[in-house]
């Protein structure tokens, strides 16, 4: 099967961004060619951007104060795992605390380091960190593995806070959702939402379809084309798809 994921805000958008940039970041600064470490300071750089948002950090802490009180509600239903439920607070309590002790804006450090600035202005121009235009990242590259993973963890260090929000926030909002099976006739599906809000709509059909889904969605209603996916032209299969929809809300 593959899953596909629609975020139907710029709120959940951003949170997907930077879930699928910690998670490049992770692979590539865990590895040792100086190549690879040259990707994860590209994606550091992107982080860096996105997070650095003023209100994301308070965005975040209100939300998991908000999903804390709820799920306290909780307490004691017998239809509910206490276990798995304290699990989950534990977890939102670690985020929330995390976050309360970042001060400042996030990845102040970074934008003050005046040698990783001039690496990141140099980044944006196409071939713009060859060796001739910086040599001291020539020899970053060069130390040794050790030291560039040391660099890399500490750099990455003050945005942990953000990532371990962002991580909870998207598995509580992911297992929230309530899974159907579904026919698209002839590459199209259409359902009436009656007001029925969600923010990310999942996608999953298997693997053997050589089609790509497209969304929109409002609160009236739900469009779902299933285009080829190849071919240079995007036309709407021909055939009827049969995919898993989930609709997921916090």
């Amino acid at each position: 099967m593959i899953s596909y994921e629609f975020p139907l805000n710029e709120r959940i958008r951003t949170l997907l961004r930077l879930e699928d940039l910690y998670e490049r970041v992770a692979y590539f600064s865990s590895r040792a060619d100086p190549e690879e470490h040259q990707v994860a300071l590209t994606l550091l750089f992107e982080i860096l951007d996105v997070a650095g948002r003023a209100d994301l950090k308070s965005d975040l802490m209100q939300e998991l104060e908000r999903q804390k009180q709820h799920l306290e509600t909780l307490r004691n239903n017998p239809s509910v795992s206490q276990e798995a439920l304290s699990a989950v607070l534990r977890d939102i309590e670690r985020g929330v605390a995390d976050l309360y002790q970042a001060s400042g804006k996030t990845g102040q450090e970074l934008r003050e380091n005046d040698w990783l600035m001039s690496i990141k202005q140099r980044s944006a121009i196409p071939g713009g960190v060859c060796e001739f235009d910086l040599p001291s990242y020539h020899f970053w590259l060069n130390r040794d593995v050790q030291v560039r993973h040391a660099d890399l963890q500490g750099w990455l260090a003050p945005f942990l806070p953000i990532r371990n929000g962002v991580r909870v926030i998207l598995k509580l909002l992911r297992e929230s959702g309530k899974s159907s099976q579904q026919i698209a006739q002839q590459g199209v599906y259409q359902q009436m939402l009656a007001g029925r809000l969600a923010q990310l709509i999942r996608v999953r059909l298997a693997r053997n379809y050589d089609c790509i889904p497209e969304i929109s969605a409002n609160k009236y209603a739900l469009n779902v084309r299933f285009t080829a996916a190849t071919g240079s032209q995007r036309k709407t299969s021909t055939e009827d798809v049969h995919f898993e929809l989930t609709f997921c809300s916090l």
